[in-house]
């Protein structure tokens, strides 16, 4: 994966970095003004490595919580997965964060002959705390460039066309609703009308065949038939205050004793 390559893990880090190294630089820069302020004794050199050896540390150990967010992002599942993973890329980094960061003062406090004194063991835990916001920041700004650069428009798998199974005698035709124009009760059948002219028949109540069909977009507009409203073309007023519904060169009653189904049909 190319460095430079936005959506790939590589393309994330690169662009996290000097995010991060920016927030890190503006929040040691205030702690060593703090400083300034909270030791006013104290020759501001001393804050003033302390804190750009922190800031330098906590840069370049960024790959750690990289390689956390890489294994167990946030949000992944299972939940004490990722909790696990990201506390022990914490304690990673924070102890690399503080041995670093202890080195590097002990070497420049040296060469500037200034005494140094600092308890490795004693201070790790106070370190920690700060640690964690650092390596928090980090973690976020991996999660939110991934989501930032993700692959936009990716293509979706297409819906099968919906089915339905007429069982005729011994036979069962598998049929595309859309191909259903109505279904109308025979006797103890019901009569399926097929855009093909086919009619087959099943051995059904149509009230049973309602429930069934309803939720596929057919409409109950006379107690002997239902509809396909997809396939409606035309719905035709007639003089008893009943409708046509037409469905291609088929013709389907409408009762007005259904007008849930005529509001539904003329809304498409």
């Amino acid at each position: 994966m190319a460095k430079g390559d936005a959506n790939g893990p590589n393309g994330v880090f690169w662009r996290a970095l000097p995010l991060y190294a920016a927030g890190i630089a503006a929040l040691n820069t205030v702690n060593a003004f703090t400083a300034f302020q909270d030791r006013p004794f104290e020759p501001r050199i001393v804050p003033t490595v302390e804190q750009a050896t922190s800031a330098i540390c906590a840069i370049a150990l960024l790959w750690i919580g990289w390689i956390a967010f890489r294994i167990a992002p946030p949000g992944q599942r299972p939940l004490w997965r990722m909790l696990a993973v990201q506390g022990a890329g914490l304690l990673a980094f924070a102890a690399a964060h503080v041995t670093s960061f202890y080195l590097l003062r002990a070497l420049v406090f040296r060469l500037l002959e200034i005494p140094f004194d600092f308890d490795l063991a004693e201070r790790f835990v106070y370190e920690l705390r700060k640690d964690a916001l650092g390596y928090c920041i980090g973690v976020a700004g991996f999660w939110a460039l991934a989501k930032a650069y993700a692959p936009k428009g990716a293509p979706t798998e297409t819906p099968a066309p919906a089915t339905f199974d007429i069982r005729d005698g011994a036979r069962l035709l598998r049929t595309p609703v859309a191909d259903i124009l109505a279904a109308r009760s025979a006797g103890n059948y019901v009569e399926f009308l097929l855009a093909d002219g086919r009619k087959p028949l099943m051995r059904s109540a149509l009230s049973a065949l309602e429930e069934a069909l309803a939720p596929l977009g057919f409409v109950r507009t006379h107690r002997s038939w239902l509809v396909n409203a997809a396939r409606v073309t035309e719905l035709r007023p007639e003089k008893s205050g009943d409708y046509a519904v037409m469905l291609g060169e088929l013709e389907a009653p409408l009762s007005r004793r259904f007008p849930e189904a005529l509001a539904r049909l003329r809304q498409g």
